[in-house]
């Protein structure tokens, strides 16, 4: 654990894992591991904070059987008010729903434009 003190504003980074094997593996990344900051109320999300490369890094799950794209928006927003630096979202899994050229290591970007917003099921 870190000892110097961090605040929410601290963290740029947001990444969320749809399953808790895959959070399990994003943890295991962090060259360091923060200290948890108080629990706001209307927050359902439990978080890891850390950081990699000198990059601070929220980490959260989708709750257990509520995978899908409402969850993960849920998720993302409850992040982004906990968080307010938080400028990079990721969204990072086992992908079981990208097209099957997609190979393990690819990555998959998406940039909203326009009505779209970047990544579509």
């Amino acid at each position: 654990m870190a000892s110097q003190p961090r605040t929410r504003n601290d963290y740029t980074v947001g990444w969320v894992c749809a399953l808790p094997k895959e959070q399990t593996a994003a943890i295991a990344m962090l060259d360091q591991e923060h200290a948890d900051l108080p629990k706001l109320s209307n927050d359902p999300n439990t978080y890891t904070l850390g950081s990699i490369g000198g990059h601070n890094i929220v980490i959260t799950c989708l709750p257990i059987g509520k995978i899908g794209t409402i969850s993960a928006a849920t998720v993302a927003t409850h992040i982004v008010h906990a968080f307010p630096s938080v400028k990079f979202g990721l969204i990072v899994g086992i992908g079981s729903s990208i097209p099957p050229k997609v190979r393990l290591s690819n990555v998959i970007v998406g940039i909203p434009m326009g009505q779209y917003p970047g990544v579509i099921q």
